[in-house]
């Protein structure tokens, strides 16, 4: 059994290792001694620069500097893990704040009845990657590109989320050593509210309990925490998403 502190490494290694094969398919990701980063040009995502150590001035400087040379719109997200004010710190350094998520993370134990029609594809074609896209976007308010998806096909795990023949919502696995992560569970606004979320994240559980994983990560945001809780999934931190202001 895992403690916590192994819990909050598990999730944060899967969400970036994530974020590192989509930027390695394009020759995009980079490691440095203080931080690592990726930035896909014509795509909004991932678009991240992170740490694995508490911010100081000086690495905020350093991140500044980088962030500046970039051409896209840069994400920095903070593991609240430390007990130090790295908020105030980058507040005073003209980041704002722009979205928080919730860490979570699931020990399965047993398989959840499926209620209803929905069923769960692969994405495996140029056809379905721009239909996993639209739904995306839709879902999220911004984009995965096209090329992003149909580019990391063989490494990213993309599912488009169907009810009797229609596209409904869109989700991502990604595994790292015994933990799968489940990423961008989304449903368009025009089917929210009919149980679809719920569906996807059962069906999902269940696949990952037959394949034989150990545990389950997500990053919750506010809409999808009561349904994760519901789920079995617990809280073990925070991620808090910033942006340099425009100057």
């Amino acid at each position: 059994m895992k403690t916590r502190a192994e819990l909050i490494h598990t999730n944060i290694k899967n969400l970036t290792s994530l974020w590192e094969t989509a930027g390695a398919a394009f020759d995009s990701y980079h490691k440095t001694p203080v931080f690592e980063y990726c930035e896909i040009h014509a795509s909004e995502w991932p678009n991240r620069l992170w740490l694995h150590q508490p911010i100081n001035q000086e690495t905020v400087d350093l991140i500044k500097q980088k962030i500046g040379e970039m051409a896209a719109p840069i994400t920095l997200p903070v593991w609240d893990i430390y007990d130090d004010n790295q908020s105030a710190l980058l507040e005073n350094n003209d980041f704002v704040f722009i979205f928080e998520q919730v860490g979570m993370s699931l020990k399965p134990s047993h398989f959840f009845d499926i209620q209803g029609d929905v069923n769960m594809e692969r994405v495996t074609d140029s056809t379905d990657a721009k239909l996993w896209s639209v739904l995306f976007q839709k879902s999220f308010g911004y984009e995965i590109s096209l090329e992003t998806v149909s580019k990391t096909l063989s490494e990213i795990e993309y599912y488009i989320a169907y009810s009797d023949g229609l596209a409904v919502g869109t989700a991502i696995l990604h595994q790292t050593n015994s933990v799968m992560g489940i990423h961008a569970i989304g449903i368009p606004p025009e089917m929210r509210r009919r149980g679809y979320a719920d569906q996807i994240m059962r069906l999902l559980i269940n696949k990952i309990i037959k394949n034989g994983f150990e545990y389950i990560t997500l990053q919750a945001s506010n809409m999808g925490l009561n349904l994760y809780l519901k789920l079995g999934f617990e809280e073990q931190f925070l991620i808090k998403n910033y942006r340099l202001a425009q100057r």
